[in-house]
């Protein structure tokens, strides 16, 4: 009962797959109510989902998380407690918009809580309570790069105040302090200048394999293609299964296209690469765009089954047609000579 729901919505709920760090695995069938909590006793802020007795979703929101809008009706955020990433399929884009919104303020209430916490701990350390002018700034080594909480250098509570003091002085006196922030904050661009060379070379690799991807693409589509072309020699007196063919060609010119869009994004990727998140997102949303391509494709061998499907049906009921036209033919003939005999016989009568 301590937490109470603060923003409810339905979404479909996917996890990066942890082996590829590429593709999205679905956490369920259906979607899922997606809620941001308050934890009041703790003073944090969680987005919670729960499918049947499982939380798929169980993420402590820190200031330094980002949500990105990688589609308009899908977003996504890393959590590195987790380590996973969360993406979010929505029904509409107004839905992804409020969610984003929500998200924005509860990490902003975030820092605030962890500023206001960091107050009352700096005022109930007794190490600290030394005037102003002897206070030493604690420097920030963030040991995980960004989107991690980064760890703190304290005193320690046991060292006699008295001493602390001297050691204070001492080293304000030479400067250590500065020295001791700049070489913290050099390690920390170190380390994220190193995460960011990692991404960097996995967004190439991963350029590789899309093209790759997308030549299958190519070569699936002249096969579909050449089917089609078939489909149009078989079917040149059929004016049903006409339109099915122009729709087929119009979606194949559409693929095409898209295709090209892609090769294009490909280019772009490879020459922009300005940084981890952006080339996480774009990644992200590529693959996305192949995963609709590989639907449309499937879409497509559907249209195709139809078609051929449509085009036997048309030639049965033909052959049928031209069977039943050969029987009324068969009959009228019939006809024609019992007439002709009736003819014969009245005109013999006539004589008699």
């Amino acid at each position: 009962h301590r937490e109470q729901p603060i923003f409810s919505t339905r979404a479909h709920v996917f996890q990066i797959d942890p082996a590829t760090k590429r593709n999205w695995i679905p956490a369920s069938k259906h979607a899922l109510t997606v809620s941001y909590f308050y934890d009041a006793t703790r003073n944090v802020y969680r987005i919670i989902s729960v499918g049947g007795t499982k939380a798929i979703i169980n993420s402590t929101i820190t200031p330094n998380m980002t949500f990105t809008k990688t589609s308009q009706k899908f977003g996504q955020w890393a959590d590195s407690r987790a380590n996973t990433v969360y993406g979010l399929g929505f029904a509409s884009e107004q839905h992804l918009s409020q969610f984003a919104e929500k998200f924005q303020e509860v990490k902003e209430a975030a820092r605030l809580a962890r500023e206001k916490s960091q107050d009352k701990t700096e005022l109930t350390n007794p190490a600290l309570n030394i005037t102003s002018h002897q206070v030493l700034p604690s420097p920030i080594i963030s040991s995980n790069g960004p989107g991690e909480d980064k760890l703190f250098r304290s005193q320690s509570a046991d060292v006699e105040i008295s001493t602390e003091k001297e050691r204070l002085k001492k080293m304000l006196s030479e400067g250590s302090v500065s020295e001791v922030q700049w070489e913290a904050e050099f390690f920390s661009l170190q380390d994220n200048n190193t995460k960011l060379v990692a991404a960097l070379h996995e967004a190439n690799a991963s350029v590789d394999q899309w093209k790759k991807q997308l030549v299958a693409y190519q070569e699936e589509t002249e096969s579909l293609r050449q089917r089609v072309a078939e489909l149009e020699a078989q079917g040149t007196h059929d004016s049903s299964s006409e339109n099915n063919k122009e729709e087929l060609s119009q979606t194949l010119e559409e693929l095409e296209l898209l295709i090209k869009a892609k090769d294009e994004e490909i280019q772009m990727l490879k020459s922009q690469k300005c940084g981890r998140w952006e080339a996480e997102g774009e990644r992200e949303e590529t693959l996305q765009k192949l995963q609709e391509l590989e639907a449309r494709n499937a879409e497509l061998e559907q249209r195709l089954q139809l078609a051929e499907q449509t085009l036997a049906e048309s030639l049965a009921e033909r052959e049928k047609m031209h069977s039943e036209v050969a029987k009324v033919a068969e009959i009228m003939d019939v006809k024609v000579f019992e007439l002709s005999e009736l003819r014969q016989g009245l005109a013999k009568l006539v004589e008699s």
